[in-house]
């Protein structure tokens, strides 16, 4: 069991640099997610702690010891691929032990940790089969029997569910979580796709450019968002942006884009204070705080925006609704299924006042939250 510690951790490729300056650390046992767009610089992040890219400058620590110039196969690091990457002339049980037998390993050990491994994924009866006879599912827990066989201080995940249907992802996002319980080891794991990040993670590392963004827990992620990336990130759908400008008074704040004025709350005023009249912002709502006003929550601090369905989806459970104010401003609310929107319907939406994110235009800080 190990912690892992990026201390100003860089690496580029000339003038292209994949992470810059990443200052990160996992404690021992937690489950880390590292999220992303694409070239954000996440799966670098992990190849450079696996060994597979060499760090242009800083330091990586495994425990205690800086691991910078230690080949991989010394790092005592497992790692789950998207793809697969089995031996297709082998069967389970020989893909499995491939590894402890080039070190070496007691043949009686080896079957041991081969056969604790199948039976904790559930893949006992498949060890006689070759890859080729198996679905992506079953492969990809032949992939993570191979790297709990290792027994390994740090367990790294670099997107392992892409090639997997919808209903298999959800079956193996549950299997992962489950198996960082049972095992109780480190678990750094990459992804694109924020679902994962927030129903897998202990804490989640949101990165852009190369840049660490915010690390937080998944809950504090979604409710304070560090910035509007980060706010726009996470969340499905994605939060609702209004460019607008800070009016009224300390008695009576508002931020007003033209066609959307809503009124501040009183935690939101305290955070902005008087200098913040005037400034120009970017506030932020998420979907599912924007109601039909028939179906909206009880006690909720409401204002109503008038607007034009454009679209609606039906997801079952709720409605995306997406609509076009006077202005010709788009937003999307999560609304009751029972309300009946149909494209062209003019209707007031009640925005809930209580859950408005305002951030700064120019340098898309948050500046004030929900408590």
């Amino acid at each position: 069991m190990a912690r892992v510690v990026y201390e100003d951790m860089t690496k580029a490729w000339g003038d292209v640099i994949g992470v810059n300056k990443l200052n990160l650390e996992i404690p021992d046992k937690e489950f880390l997610v590292l999220v992303g767009p694409s070239g954000c610089g996440k799966s670098t992040a992990l190849r450079c702690l696996a060994g597979l890219e060499e760090i242009t400058s800083g330091n990586i620590y495994i425990g205690d010891r800086v691991v910078n110039d230690v080949p991989p196969k010394d790092r005592d690091i497992a790692m789950v691929f998207q793809s697969y990457a089995l031996y297709p002339h082998m069967t389970v049980y020989d893909n499995m032990a491939f590894g402890l037998k080039l070190r070496k390993t007691p043949k009686a050990e080896i079957d041991k940790r081969v056969q604790e491994a199948a039976k904790i994924l559930g893949i006992t009866q498949l060890l006689d089969r070759k890859p080729k006879q198996m679905s992506g599912g079953q492969r990809q827990r032949v992939a993570l029997g191979r790297a709990i066989v290792r027994d390994p201080a740090v367990f790294l995940f670099d997107e392992p569910l892409s090639n997997l249907d919808a209903k298999l992802r959800v079956q193996t996002r549950a299997e992962i979580s489950k198996l960082h319980q049972r095992l109780g080891t480190t678990f750094i794991y990459v992804t694109h796709d924020q679902v994962e990040a927030l129903t897998m993670a202990d804490r989640i590392c949101v990165m852009k450019d190369g840049v660490l963004q915010q690390v937080d827990s998944p809950q504090r992620l979604y409710d304070h968002p560090g910035n509007v990336f980060v706010a726009g990130f996470i969340g499905s759908p994605a939060m609702n942006f209004f460019s607008g400008t800070v009016t009224g008074t300390l008695d009576e704040m508002y931020v007003d884009s033209g066609g959307l004025r809503i009124r501040l709350q009183k935690d939101e005023v305290e955070q902005l204070g008087q200098k913040s009249i005037g400034r120009e912002v970017i506030f932020g709502v998420r979907p599912e705080d924007i109601h039909h006003p028939r179906y909206k929550p009880a006690g909720i601090t409401e204002q109503l925006v008038e607007a034009t369905v454009d679209v609606t989806e039906l997801m079952g459970n709720e409605i995306f609704v997406y609509l076009v104010t006077n202005t010709d401003q788009s937003f999307i609310a999560r609304v009751d299924p029972r309300a009946d929107l149909r494209p062209g319907d003019k209707v007031q939406m009640a925005f809930n006042a209580e859950k408005v994110h305002i951030f700064d235009r120019a340098s898309e800080k948050n500046i004030a939250t929900p408590h």
